[in-house]
């Protein structure tokens, strides 16, 4: 049970910077000129972000033995 709460606490905080990221991404772009490694960066990020939200999501979700 404390696993549970911890991969969700873990879960949410990936979630807030992956939305974060998404704002900054936005703003950089909006703003031209902008620094094209900078945006790969928080792409790759925001990216990375991604995959560890949905390897914890996966360890939230119970194995049916079929």
């Amino acid at each position: 049970m404390e696993d549970t709460e911890a991969i969700k606490a873990k879960l949410e905080a990936l979630l807030s910077e992956h939305r974060d990221l998404d704002e900054i991404i936005e703003r950089l772009i909006a703003t031209p000129p902008f620094d094209q490694l900078q945006l790969q960066r928080f792409k790759k990020r925001k990216l990375m972000l991604k995959d560890q939200i949905l390897r914890l999501e996966s360890q939230l979700i119970p194995d049916i033995i079929a």
